[in-house]
């Protein structure tokens, strides 16, 4: 029978490691700037199992397979699922305390047995002097040898006992939370998987940024060169689309360096060998999401956010912990039985059994009984306090990921109309130099600012979508609805 000291620790072991599992997410859901290397030491969403070989071929990669790997082999949601298994297999040993015990055991053996050691000697024949005629017989031996051949089975079945039923109560809740710790997991690898993914679209759309002004840079270097050995421009016309080449060269490298950073970084979490090349095939979504009021949000959330679920559950389970401790007062009642089949010395064999009910009752262990229920009560009030908290806190989220999805939505709308000026003003400005009105130097800053105008609209898209992701996942549907949110 499962001792009540046992439940409570499983509760409260459990309740601890819950906590951790569905943790997780708010522990690591910043995504790490690029400039940081990352590990899975520091956060297992970082790694993975590697699943597949490195190929020749460029692996292409969508946005939705990038996820898909990240289910499969995702370290952070592998620990997840292990939580899951483990707290399964803990309710199933819970459920075995009210299920029957059925033994089969048998043997055969030959042994020798002494009497006299067993307080069967010469002094015990004597009491038993009167039933012989003529007193005990002489020359019995205390050394006896037989062969004893036996099979039996046995049955034992607790029947009524508090403990059991609060420890299986417990099981139960810690199985439904790490259920909803393992899915918020997994809402976890969609965040973590999808910002590595568009961060990597970012990088990309900085490398063809930079590669474009360098490409413009060398075209007006090579006319500014022409220029001055013609003899129509100075020598300072020709230095300074040198130095702005140099500088938009050096952008190009860092852009480039940043990419394929990013990219080790996705291929380690969806398990990518990380010398595997890959190709992405989504552009970066651009699509506005429905308008939506913190109500609306926070009732979807209430219902779909698994970290909630898991709390709640967390509560059911405390206070199955908290009535084990109380149910020590109760009595418990227990069968245990066994028929079995003796045969000694060849003779004819003759079943055994026996069927006994045990019944126990405390007595008195007030103080250690209440001591232990004053505990359980106490963290049964901290985990009261924290859902209350947590009700709060996704109020706080969803408010919040609503105002960044609309203050992005602005920011995107801002910098795609610079980025628009900024292209008419080099084009302009391209013209005038080209037909001698203007020297270099306008020219050199225009595109400095159509370079920033881009770089600021790419960041800004990106972080559009994060935000987007993070409301998403605020309303606890971030797995199911994430196409929806970007506008994929």
């Amino acid at each position: 029978m499962m001792d009540v000291k046992e439940a409570a620790q499983f509760a409260r072991c459990a309740a601890l490691g819950l906590v951790c599992l569905a943790g997780a997410a708010s522990i690591y859901g910043q995504n790490p700037g690029s400039g940081q290397n990352p590990t899975s030491a520091a956060n297992p969403f970082y790694g993975s199992v590697t699943a597949q070989a490195i190929s020749d071929e460029p692996l292409k990669l969508s946005l939705d397979d990038a996820i898909r790997r990240g289910f499969e082999n995702n370290l952070g949601l592998k620990e997840a699922e292990s939580g899951e298994k483990l707290f399964q297999g803990e309710k199933n040993i819970a459920l075995q305390q009210f299920l029957p015990t059925i033994n089969l055991s048998g043997g055969t053996g030959y042994f020798e047995h002494n009497l006299a050691a067993q307080g069967f000697g010469p002094s015990t024949l004597k009491k038993f002097g009167a039933i012989f005629p003529g007193g005990p017989p002489t020359g019995i031996s205390l050394i006896t040898k037989d062969d004893l051949t036996q099979g039996q089975l046995s049955l034992s079945q607790t029947l009524f006992s508090g403990v059991v039923i609060a420890g299986w109560k417990a099981a139960g809740a810690a199985a439904r939370s790490a259920y909803f710790a393992k899915m918020s997991a997994r809402g976890e690898v969609v965040q973590q998987v999808a910002t590595a993914y568009l961060r990597c679209i970012a990088d990309a759309s900085e490398v063809d940024n930079a590669t474009a002004l360098v490409k413009a840079d060398q075209v007006q270097l090579e006319h500014a060169h022409a220029q001055h050995e013609a003899g129509t421009a100075a020598n300072l016309d020709e230095l300074r689309p040198k130095v702005q080449l140099q500088s938009q060269q050096q952008a190009l490298i860092a852009a480039q360096n940043t990419l394929q950073k990013d990219l080790i970084l996705l291929k380690r979490e969806i398990g990518i060998d990380p010398g595997q090349k890959i190709v992405l095939t989504d552009p970066a979504p651009y699509s506005d999401v429905a308008d939506q009021t913190p109500a609306e949000v926070r009732a979807v959330a209430y219902k779909s956010r698994q970290d909630y679920q898991n709390l709640q559950n967390q509560i059911i389970e405390l206070r199955a912990a908290h009535a084990a401790y109380r149910a020590q007062r109760l009595p418990s009642l227990k069968f245990n039985g066994y028929y079995g089949v003796d045969r000694v010395n060849g003779s004819p064999s003759h079943g055994v059994f026996s069927a006994v009910g045990t019944l126990n009752i405390p007595i008195f262990r007030e103080a250690s009984i209440r001591g232990e229920a004053d505990a359980a009560a106490t963290q049964l009030a901290a985990a009261n306090a924290q859902f209350d908290d947590l009700r709060a806190k996704i109020d706080q989220q969803v408010r919040s990921a609503l105002l960044d999805v609309e203050a992005a939505k602005k920011l995107v709308d801002v910098s795609k109309s610079n980025v628009d000026l900024a292209t008419q003003e080099v084009s302009d400005e391209t013209d005038r130099v080209n037909a001698g009105v203007d020297d270099t130097l306008p020219l050199v800053t225009a595109q400095a600012s159509l370079a920033t105008a881009q770089s600021n609209y790419v960041q800004s898209l990106y972080r559009y979508n994060m935000a987007k992701l993070a409301l998403a996942r605020a309303a606890g549907v971030i797995e199911l609805q994430y196409r929806a949110y970007l506008g994929k």
